[in-house]
């Protein structure tokens, strides 16, 4: 029975770890924060998933990471003095022979990212699960835990909002 239910696991929910990862990290905006929100997911559905009945276990998953995002936003003070250094930020030290059409690519992906990142949370996991993962109004509903009708609103009102941070007009955000 054991070696049944980690053999499920490992078919259902670990094809969906990318996703989850993605998920996390706009949610939490931080690499190691959204790592550790990911592994946290993955051992609670581990230890749930005998019990798991439904027929979408991507969008299973992705509810458990949501969930673990919150509670890890929740419990954890964040320093807004601090600014975070990552990778990218050694590749552009590193990479001097880098086009201006990367680096203008890089602004771009960068504004988007960064208004993404301002947006609250109910608008900006309802853009990411539809825009970054694909996912269907009944999935992102069952992942967030509303209705479709209200995940349609939140994405209407996070696309406007976006679209408002990022400086477009309503002809070029639709």
């Amino acid at each position: 029975m054991a070696q049944r239910t980690a053999d499920g696991f490992e078919a259902r929910i670990l094809p969906h770890l990318d996703d989850a990862y993605t998920l996390a990290r706009h949610l939490l905006g931080d690499d190691h924060d959204a790592q550790d929100a990911v592994q946290d997911a993955a051992l609670r559905a581990f230890r749930h998933f005998a019990g798991f009945r439904g027929d979408n276990a991507r969008a299973w998953f992705l509810s458990i990471v949501r969930n673990c995002c919150h509670t890890l936003r929740a419990g954890r003070a964040v320093d807004r003095a601090t600014v975070p250094f990552g990778e990218q930020h050694l590749a552009i030290v590193r990479d001097t022979d880098r086009t201006d059409a990367a680096a203008i690519a890089q602004s771009d992906r960068a504004l988007v990212t960064q208004a993404l990142a301002e947006m609250p949370v109910e608008f900006r996991e309802v853009l990411v699960l539809r825009e970054v993962q694909g996912l269907s109004y009944a999935e992102i509903g069952d992942v967030v835990g509303v209705p479709a009708g209200t995940v349609m609103s939140r994405l209407s009102r996070g696309r406007r909002r976006l679209a408002e941070k990022l400086g477009l007009t309503g002809k070029e955000a639709s």
